[in-house]
């Protein structure tokens, strides 16, 4: 089962992704915060989604973070931001991919497949 770090705030976010990515299919460790991503605190997961709009650090800081670290940096990772302009700084920060909010669920799944590859049905 493949393993996603979600860093966001807002608590009904967090839920909508677990609800979309299917918890039969993907493992999502949520994050109100970045601290344990900071503090190197955290198992290794295949994908990072972060908010840009974190309370107490910047998005972006651990975009830039993760891929400045040696155990991280190959981890792809993708910053969720509701403003347009955003792709250029996120990708400066070393972010693989923005995705702007609101963005469409089947949009989001393509998305997490592509950048981690698609996870195996479960068997009955």
């Amino acid at each position: 089962m493949k393993r996603i770090h979600l860093i966001d705030d807002d608590l009904s976010i967090q839920a909508a992704f677990r609800h979309i990515l299917s918890p039969d299919q993907f493992y999502i460790d949520g994050h109100i915060d970045g601290t344990a991503v900071l503090e190197n605190n955290f198992i290794l997961p295949d994908l990072f989604i972060i908010d840009k709009q974190l309370r107490g650090v910047d998005g972006l800081d651990v975009c830039s973070f993760l891929k400045r670290n040696a155990e991280t940096q190959s981890i792809p990772i993708i910053v969720l931001s509701a403003s347009p302009y955003i792709l250029r700084p996120a990708l400066a920060a070393g972010a693989d991919y923005v995705l702007e909010k609101p963005f469409g669920i089947a949009d989001l799944r393509r998305l997490v497949e592509r950048l981690i590859g698609p996870t195996l049905e479960p068997t009955a």
